[in-house]
């Protein structure tokens, strides 16, 4: 069991361009296609978490690759629907923004000396969840009232989420420069 949490997350990273791949095809029912594979990703998401806590085979290899892997499959599936047409391009402007600087910052985290990685919060899983339910909406229904609110809704718990870390950030941040000499 030690090594299937980083196996899965592994295969869902694998999954990201096949997702792309299938949603831009000519095949009949592409998108879904696509679809499954974005909801495959999501169940390997949770089984690897799951796996990773009940085995206590939790390792920094998984809590970087992880959250990795989510933003990957998130920012492919975004950029696909906005340039299908089926989701505003400002959106998935803010959600890039947001992501480099949380990667950027997860990245600096990490090669400092003292290494430190933040892992996913609960503001972070409720926009993962809502974002994959605004992502479903927008394959499924396109263009409806209600998808485009589920949007809206999964974008504000996004920016809710970053000030969220962004203050857990400033808060590691300050405190390990006390702690230096």
């Amino acid at each position: 069991m030690k090594y299937v949490p980083n196996a899965l997350t592994l295969l869902r990273l694998m999954m990201v361009p096949v997702f792309a791949i299938l949603f831009f095809s000519t095949i009949e029912n592409n998108h879904i296609y696509a679809l499954i594979i974005f909801l495959a990703a999501g169940l390997t998401d949770f089984l690897d978490g799951y796996i990773a806590r009940k085995y206590e085979v939790v390792s920094i290899v998984g809590i970087v690759l992880d959250p990795l892997a989510d933003k990957l499959m998130l920012l492919t599936a975004l950029v696909c629907l906005a340039i299908y047409g089926s989701m505003p391009v400002w959106v998935l402007v803010i959600v890039l923004i947001n992501e480099s600087i949380l990667i950027i910052a997860g990245v600096k985290m990490y090669f400092k000396k003292v290494k430190s990685v933040t892992p996913a919060n609960k503001y972070g899983k409720i926009a993962t969840v809502l974002f994959s339910l605004a992502v479903f909406l927008l394959i499924v229904l396109p263009g409806q009232a209600f998808t485009m609110a589920m949007l809206i809704i999964a974008l504000g718990a996004k920016i809710l989420s970053f000030v969220s870390y962004g203050l857990n950030f400033l808060k590691k941040n300050a405190s390990t420069k006390k702690m230096r000499p």
